[in-house]
């Protein structure tokens, strides 16, 4: 995942356990912060695609843990579309530390195509497959603080102010 897009966490005090390890829930709060930033990528902003009748739910979420984040590492969360079907898609979302390069914990997202209002499923539109299909290369979003990374990155988080 090199290449791919990425979003910097810096694990903070409460997100912690008391085993002093970030807490498993969290891992969940941060792959929907990836994915946010991710979509917002592809799309611009998620009333845009509410705009346009489109809205997604998750029907599964899977995480594999290798190793255990603390307090104040610095994630980064690579991230890449790894399955689309005709009204579903998967993400999948790697987690490692920053400075160490250990890797973390895998996560796999899958998203059901829906209506806005009804949540009825739908077909993933075209011009949403192509931009999953190309995904946002080289693209970077940090709210680490520590100004990460210099080139591709978007304009949002404490360390890329707009």
């Amino acid at each position: 995942m090199t290449d791919n897009f990425k979003v910097f966490i810096r694990v903070r005090y409460a997100e912690c356990d008391a085993q002093q390890v970030v807490f498993n829930a969290r891992y969940a709060d941060y792959a929907d912060l990836a994915v946010t930033e991710y979509l917002r990528a592809l799309f611009g902003s998620y009333q845009r695609l509410l705009d346009q009748g489109i809205d997604t739910q998750v029907v599964r979420l899977a995480i594999d843990w290798k190793a255990s984040a603390r307090f104040d590492d610095i994630l980064e969360i690579g991230m890449e579309t790894s399955h689309i079907g005709n009204s579903s898609y998967t993400l999948r979302l790697q987690f490692s530390d920053k400075q160490s390069r250990r890797e973390i914990a895998i996560a796999e997202i899958v998203y059901v195509m829906v209506t806005p209002v009804e949540h009825r499923k739908k077909a993933i539109p075209a011009f949403y497959r192509e931009a999953l299909q190309a995904g946002a290369k080289g693209k970077a979003v940090d709210y680490s603080g520590a100004g990460l990374p210099a080139s591709g990155a978007l304009a949002r988080g404490p360390g890329n102010p707009a």
